[in-house]
């Protein structure tokens, strides 16, 4: 679980031919001084991939367009449009809100139909992260069809940090990116999502942060044609779908007496817990969120959990997700009174406490309210199909407590030829970065 102190539309002609690239082995270059790019163009100006120099973007247009671009049936590698496993592609670049809300349908069936995408690909979690966070003229989502059917999307926005970059939309307020790709045909859809993105990042770098290994975005790594590095990045502590006892039974003899004492104290205190309908999540989201105040107060909570957007978000979002089984919300009631909150996050694999809130009561009298949760998000995933009971990223002490598999999310960077140096010069950041915060924290154990 996540603790504290934690839009015209530009089309791109689509080659489709399954062509892997080289194998390139992940790297920790050293920086080098990136040419100036220009900004991602906004207009139909599509580009030969066999040009050098791409063509001088054009600012965008007013009104709102989408269209899509036919792949057409070409024989081999090198050809302006390719048949994939004998099935024509089609794609699509929206930079449209209006446009990306339509899309939720087809998005969430695909969301089902990828079998690793976790909570924060899913439609409703991205569309009302958008609506908050998101900056106009930025949007940059590009859309593969197949027949007709939505089978590939990578849901990207430009920024400049400080070359132009693509990065995933959810920002820091989500532990895990992805694309999402059609399990019925998971390596053509790569293939034609990589080629599609490559036309669309034209001048900007490609840049996949908090990739969970065995992610979609593994899969066009492996197929992109052209640079590209990986990275670490965060650590996540996860532990398997199994009841409770059978957590308790991961323990040393003495520490599992210890945890079966605090479930005793739990139950002699006549705690109830109750799964929110979907009518009272407004309410409930409300309540969680300053519970979640309270809590924290005068102990560093994160700012961005106080802020209006986060709030509007979240009730938006978890709204949408629990009337589709991707979240749920669970109260914990002492005396007919709530007095902590829990919003677990779930897909088809994972389910994660992502956010909580507690009423110092408990903590007078001694309740441990991470093992109260835990024992509530055991009982409801056991039995479900998924298979991880995730504590999202973090590498709190208390997570330790229960003997957690270690899980190392991958950065993903991605470009033209001609782009490398701005690849390099994120990567020597992030590199210089690294070597900050393990310096900061040799300091702090002095």
């Amino acid at each position: 679980m996540a603790a504290e102190p934690r839009p015209g539309t530009a089309v791109s002609p689509t080659p489709t031919a399954a062509r892997p690239g080289p194998s390139v082995p992940p790297a920790s270059p050293v920086p080098a001084k990136a040419a100036k790019p220009a900004g991602v163009p906004a207009g139909p100006t599509p580009a030969s991939p066999a040009s050098p120099v791409p063509p001088k973007p054009s600012r965008a247009a007013s009104a709102p367009l989408v269209s899509a671009t036919p792949t057409a049936p070409a024989a081999s590698s090198g050809a302006s449009g390719v048949s994939v496993s004998g099935s024509a592609f089609t794609t699509e670049l929206c930079r449209d809100i209006g446009r990306f809300g339509a899309l939720g349908p087809a998005w969430q069936a695909l969301h089902r139909r990828s079998r690793t995408a976790t909570p924060f690909q899913s439609h409703a979690w991205l569309h009302s992260w958008w609506q908050s966070y998101g900056t106009p003229g930025r949007l940059r989502i590009v859309l593969v069809r197949r027949a007709g059917q939505l089978v590939a999307a990578a849901p990207l926005m430009l920024v400049h940090r400080p070359v132009p970059v693509l990065v995933p939309l959810g920002g820091t307020i989500s532990d895990f990116s992805d694309v999402l790709l059609d399990d019925g045909c998971p390596d053509a859809a790569a293939s034609a999502l990589a080629r599609a993105l490559k036309g669309a990042a034209r001048t900007a770098v490609i840049d996949l942060r908090e990739v969970r290994p065995g992610a979609a975005a593994e899969r066009l790594y492996s197929c992109w044609n052209g640079p590209r590095r990986q990275l670490a990045d965060s650590l996540c502590l996860e532990l398997p779908a199994v009841p409770m006892d059978e957590l308790l039974g991961r323990l040393a003899s003495s520490r599992a007496q210890r945890f079966r004492a605090k479930l005793r104290k739990l139950d002699s205190l006549g705690i109830e817990e109750r799964v929110v309908p979907e009518g009272e999540i407004p309410v409930a989201v409300a309540r969680l969120l300053e519970l979640h105040r309270r809590q924290w107060q005068g102990r560093g909570v994160t700012p961005e959990h106080l802020s209006a957007r986060f709030a509007d978000h979240l009730t938006r979002a978890v709204g949408a997700m629990a009337g589709c089984g991707d979240a749920r919300v669970t109260e914990f009631l002492l005396g007919g009174e709530v007095v902590a909150a829990d919003l677990t996050l779930m897909s088809g694999q994972l389910a994660g406490g992502y956010l909580y809130g507690a009423d110092p009561v408990l903590r007078a009298k001694k309740v441990d309210v991470a093992t109260m949760l835990l024992r509530s998000g055991a009982r409801r995933i056991s039995g479900s199909g998924r298979a991880a009971l995730s504590m999202l990223r973090g590498n709190e002490p208390y997570k330790h407590h229960w003997r957690p598999d270690t899980v190392h999310n991958r950065r993903f960077l991605l470009c033209r030829p001609y782009l490398e140096p701005s690849m390099l010069l994120l990567t020597g950041r992030a590199a210089a970065r690294g070597r900050a915060a393990a310096l900061v924290k040799r300091l702090r154990k002095a």
